[in-house]
């Protein structure tokens, strides 16, 4: 019975590979036909898909319904299920959001440098498309139309393998990207959905499907961009983890600094940009420290705090070794007083993730240093951590946010999404 079992279970291993390198290849062919497609047939695709999205919003909510209602019989947790819930309002987001993709600059064949040489050579950097793009996502399924978008725009193909925890919702969402390709007579192989969760789809993925993939996006938990990271056999642009900070260093104005505080941690607990972290200077710390602790707390969030922020704030918890370092996504964020710019520094530097950090004063060389210093992806002076978007940054969307340092920094919109090659042009020159 046991032998029975464990040869079923490789049947359907070798199932999944099949279908896997089918959808490899069937991306392979859509890619050749986008990187020369024209910018009016991917931004019409990407209207029609908007306007898709838009017809079907009653089967989009019903689809996600049944999502929602799997995940808290799961036993998720609410930033978890908050991630992966629509409503009226995220679906016209999506859907807008495919909208101002298409209205960015098409990249493809952009002319990013140009010189002449003494021998009369004329030498271009031009953009090219990557070509097939891996999208392996969790929980939010407007990653389907912003990966789907972003990669059409950029001439790429994209196969996208969603969780099993939205798997209804990618799918539905999934339906309209192909209306729109459909419409603007593109191959509907440009955007595909892994139409299995088996787990061995993400492995023959990570394989990169016979040559097929050239690179992969992990957009998710800790664990899942782990697992890409170190078994992927093509290029990956990831992050592994947000650990964001906000530091308030004095001077800085009481009641702004609250505001960006609250919202940073508070606006949405379950993205990569929330701050997990507060460090507060300690020349301010007797004026500011309880305000803004206080704040945090009335917004609902629990405080977990070294010695002097419990004393400020009796409910804190005592933070531990690992809060400095925890990713909560969730309404909870270690505060920490610093002693000075360099200890603050020192702490992000420490205890980061090179993602998203953020100072709030009023001294502008102390923000210049902070910013110059801080060796993040993002970094903001006076403003939320919560900015750390594509669709903010005026990118459309972003398919995610790399915190590497090769092709790809911070979030990751069209012009990432492509490549280049040199146009060397000459008039019969050979080579002494």
């Amino acid at each position: 019975m046991q032998a029975s079992r464990g040869a079923h279970a490789i049947a359907e291993t070798e199932a999944v590979e099949a279908v896997m390198r089918r959808i490899g290849a069937d991306a392979r062919r859509a890619a050749a036909t986008l990187a020369t497609a024209p910018t009016e047939a991917k931004d019409r695709a990407l209207k029609e898909a908007a306007a898709a999205l838009r017809r079907s919003q009653a089967a989009l909510l019903a689809a996600n319904a049944g999502d929602v209602a799997a995940m808290r019989a799961g036993g998720a947790s609410g930033a978890m299920i908050d991630r992966g819930t629509l409503d009226p309002g995220r679906i016209e987001g999506i859907a807008a959001s495919l909208e101002a993709i298409a209205a960015l600059p098409d990249p493809v064949g952009s002319v990013i440098a140009a010189w002449d040489r003494s021998n009369g050579l004329r030498i271009e950097r031009v953009r090219t498309p990557i070509g097939v793009v891996g999208v392996i996502f969790e929980s939010r399924p407007n990653v389907t139309a912003d990966a789907g978008g972003l990669c059409l725009k950029a001439g790429n193909a994209v196969i996208l393998r969603g969780g099993s925890d939205t798997h209804r919702t990618s799918a539905a969402i999934h339906a309209c990207l192909v209306e729109g390709l459909r419409a603007a007579g593109l191959p509907e192989a440009a955007i595909q959905l892994v139409p299995t969760t088996d787990r061995a789809a993400v492995g023959a993925m990570l394989r990169g499907l016979d040559g097929a993939i050239d690179v992969i996006v992990p957009r998710g938990g800790k664990s899942l961009v782990a697992r890409v990271q170190e078994e992927a056999r093509v290029p990956v642009f990831a992050h592994l983890e947000g650990v964001c900070h906000v530091y308030v260093h004095g001077p800085a104005d009481l009641d702004m600094a609250k505001r960006i505080v609250v919202n940073a941690k508070m606006r949405r607990t379950g993205i990569c940009g929330a701050a997990e972290t507060l460090l507060v200077d300690a020349a301010i710390a007797d004026t500011h420290l309880k305000p803004l602790v206080e704040a945090l707390s009335a917004a609902g969030c629990e405080i977990r705090g070294d010695e002097r922020t419990r004393a400020a704030l009796p409910q804190a918890k005592a933070a531990s070794e690992t809060d400095w370092h925890a990713e909560y996504l969730d309404a909870i964020i270690a505060v920490k007083v610093v002693h000075g710019l360099d200890a603050a520094i020192r702490h992000v530097a420490t205890h980061g993730s090179h993602h998203t950090d953020a100072i709030v004063t009023d001294d502008a060389a102390a923000a210049e240093r902070f910013m110059s210093e801080v060796d993040s992806a993002i970094v903001l002076h006076n403003a939320s951590t919560q900015f750390a978007d594509g669709g903010e940054f005026g990118m459309g969307a972003e398919i995610g946010i790399a915190t590497g340092k090769m092709h790809a920094r911070g979030p990751v919109g069209v012009e990432q999404l492509t490549s280049f090659k040199y146009r060397v042009r000459g008039t019969g020159q050979t080579r002494p």
